[in-house]
């Protein structure tokens, strides 16, 4: 990797607002979901949001992000309205699905934002879909596909990188390993415990990087990105995270130790984008104990707004179940 870059204040304190308020929506989220308010599934993103911060501030706006079903801060880190995410929770007609997805099917076009896919692993062909879709008019736009590590046992996963190395597809693919696909670790499901490693089979760009670090995560990214819009091709990316919850909110996380959680919570990754920015003096504590007030507010706001919203009414389920593509090569 390049000489370490040097982040502005600008970058940090977006870092920061931006973790906090994925931070914060997911607390608030699973406090909603004892409660009641929402039904299904309920994945928190809580401990990893560095992989999300990170990547937003090195890639282009225009470029796309696909993920897996733990994915409520990804669009929230891309700028969506906290009001849009709450009221997909709640299934209203206000949320970023039309309350049609719930907590596993985000989607917003206007943010090239593709879900949330509550399939394991479905959503990799998807990222290389796109990238094939963006290859094919030629507009040098990158996908970001995420995964968890689970997901990589997937069959799809091996006929992708075969398909997007063959192709020299534009789409970074991004395993969060957070160390346990539900509650089984990767050692006991892989003798290859490096899961970047199986990017070799391709003989694909693949690296290893510290998922819990903003400055790590942007930079890896970075790269990433710039070498698939040159036409270099797909990066694989283990990114080394942690979930602080369990898989769901009906996983008690009895498959791992208190000893393990305080070591992850020890390297939280807002913690240390905070400390960074206190050493640096970018601002002081009462500068973001604002920020940590407006973003309260802010959550406190969406939940307002998610159950003064309606519900669908009953013909909705007749509505966008097919979508006209704009993509020349699909024709009428």
């Amino acid at each position: 990797m390049a000489k370490q870059k040097t982040f502005s204040k600008e970058t940090y304190l977006k870092w920061y607002e931006s973790m906090m308020l994925m931070r914060k929506f997911e607390e608030k989220a699973g406090q909603l979901y004892i409660q009641q308010k929402f039904g299904g599934f309920c994945h928190l993103y809580i401990g990893q949001e560095a992989v999300v911060a990170g990547s937003v501030s090195a890639k282009k706006k225009e470029d796309n992000m696909i993920t897996a079903y733990r994915n409520h801060a990804h669009p929230l880190g891309l700028g969506m309205d906290p009001k849009k995410a709450m009221a997909e929770l709640y299934g209203r007609t206000t949320g970023c699905s039309r309350g049609k997805g719930g907590s596993m099917h985000f989607f917003d076009k206007d943010l090239n934002y593709f879900g949330g896919h509550g399939i394991v692993g479905g959503q990799i062909p998807l990222g290389a879909g796109l990238a094939f879709a963006d290859k094919y008019k030629n507009n040098k736009k990158v996908t970001l596909c995420y995964m968890g590590d689970g997901a990589i046992r997937q069959g799809a996963f091996h006929e992708t990188m075969n398909m997007a190395m063959t192709w020299k597809l534009p789409v970074v693919f991004i395993i969060e390993n957070n160390k346990y696909a539900m509650g089984t670790s990767v050692e006991r499901t892989s003798n290859v415990q490096d899961l970047y490693k199986l990017g070799s089979a391709y003989d694909m760009t693949s690296v290893q990087a510290d998922g819990m670090k903003c400055e790590t995560v942007h930079e890896v990214i970075a790269e990433a990105c710039d070498r698939a819009r040159k036409g270099n091709g797909p990066t694989l990316i283990e990114m080394l995270t942690y979930r602080y919850k369990g898989h769901s909110m009906s996983d008690p996380r009895k498959y791992r130790t208190k000893e393990e959680e305080g070591q992850y919570i020890e390297q939280d990754p807002i913690t240390d984008v905070k400390n960074t920015i206190l050493k640096k003096k970018y601002a002081t504590e009462k500068q973001l104990n604002t920020v940590d007030a407006k973003i309260k507010k802010q959550v406190e706001d969406a939940v307002k707004f998610a159950e003064e919203s309606p519900l669908p009414d009953l013909e909705e389920v007749y509505n966008d179940v097919y979508v006209q593509s704009d993509y020349p090569f699909i024709r009428e």
